[in-house]
């Protein structure tokens, strides 16, 4: 199924058509479907399954000069930070998504005391980009659900269904009903930028920031290194997380708006990216009442690899993603598969 998926994907990015007619930055959105799934490791446990859609809007001189906010939300994010720097150009981003958990044994209605509490987290969010080709700041707020109300059981029953597997027997444990909130704020930087008069070159794209709220609280950092064919000015290729829209063009020197190149570009990228976690409501349950819950690792890891090819407006991207444990008693670390596809209009 994750082979057809792919082959699915590849097919509509190489068979789009004629090359869509270019708006200025200014004027251009970008759409990106992200879906995340362990199956691409052979395996169907703890973070099972993600999806996210998210559009990231063209790039604005000042965020009250939008038509996509209310009169109420320009006066706030006129106060945000970086907000009246003049060099930098601006987005906002409007996302949707929905994350499910499990543990190892689905196959039992037994609550397992020591693995992780089934759990879903069904989300939308806003964020605001403040960037240029070198920085990119993104201070972001997501708001949802966890518990039944995510409607996971029923999303994962849904596709099991569909693929003829089992369904799981044990999401009457998950955790209860809450109201979430994340508060994000993270810094990228393009710390190298060398190209060589071929076409080929490289870049690193570091990352610091953190969270604050019932769902998740952290503080991450890490980096990113990329190698290929006319490298798009965007910052990188991220897994689904608060902070993780990076896929708009930072400039018209992107391949996707370079008439010359034909909007070509591959390149592979590996990223390593670590968190000291505060709080995961996904391993450690509910705040403000009694739910199954198991003792989360303070710091966590992830090691990312794979590959992107832009054509004309699209983006098509896989990452295997190697995730170190997160919570004590653990078997061992967990990876799983990462497909985003990106289209700018």
């Amino acid at each position: 199924m994750e082979l057809r998926i792919l082959i699915i994907s590849a097919g509509f990015l190489f068979t789009s058509g004629l090359r869509a007619d270019h708006h200025p930055p200014e004027d251009s959105w970008t759409f990106t479907f992200r879906f995340e799934n362990d199956l691409f490791a052979g395996t169907d446990k703890s973070y099972t399954n993600g999806i996210k859609l998210s559009w990231i809007s063209p790039d604005l001189p000042w965020f009250h000069e939008s038509d996509d906010l209310p009169d109420w939300g320009k006066a706030i994010v006129k106060r945000l930070p970086f907000s009246d720097i003049e060099d930098l150009q601006r987005n906002i981003v409007f996302s949707a998504g929905q994350n499910m958990y499990t543990p190892d044994n689905t196959r039992t209605t037994d609550l397992i005391t020591d693995d992780r509490p089934y759990a879903g987290w069904l989300y939308a969010g806003a964020a605001f980009h403040n960037k240029n080709y070198r920085r990119l700041d993104t201070i972001e707020v997501q708001l949802g659900v966890v518990g039944p109300w995510s409607f996971a059981e029923e999303s994962q029953n849904l596709v099991h269904e569909i693929r003829g597997i089992d369904e799981a027997q044990g999401w009457d444990n998950q955790i209860k009903n809450e109201p979430g909130i994340v508060l994000l704020y993270e810094h990228k930087d393009r710390i190298l930028t060398p190209k060589t008069l071929s076409g080929f070159g490289f870049d690193a794209i570091t990352h610091y920031g953190g969270a604050l709220g019932n769902i998740y609280t952290y503080a991450n950092a890490g980096m990113e290194i990329r190698f290929g064919w006319n490298l798009p000015t965007d910052f990188g290729t991220s897994l689904i997380r608060p902070g993780g829209d990076t896929n708009a063009p930072a400039d018209t020197k992107d391949p996707r708006y370079q008439q010359t190149v034909h909007g070509f570009s591959l390149h592979a990228f590996a990223a390593a990216t670590g968190r000291l976690v505060l709080r995961d409501i996904f391993l450690e349950g509910n705040t403000f009442r009694g739910s199954h819950s198991v003792d989360r690792e303070l710091l966590v890891g992830d090691f990312i690899v794979g590959v992107s090819i832009l054509l004309d407006s699209f983006k098509l991207s896989y990452a295997q993603v190697f995730r170190t444990k997160e919570f004590e008693g653990q078997d061992s670390g967990h990876h799983f598969g990462s497909v985003s596809i990106s289209y700018t209009y």
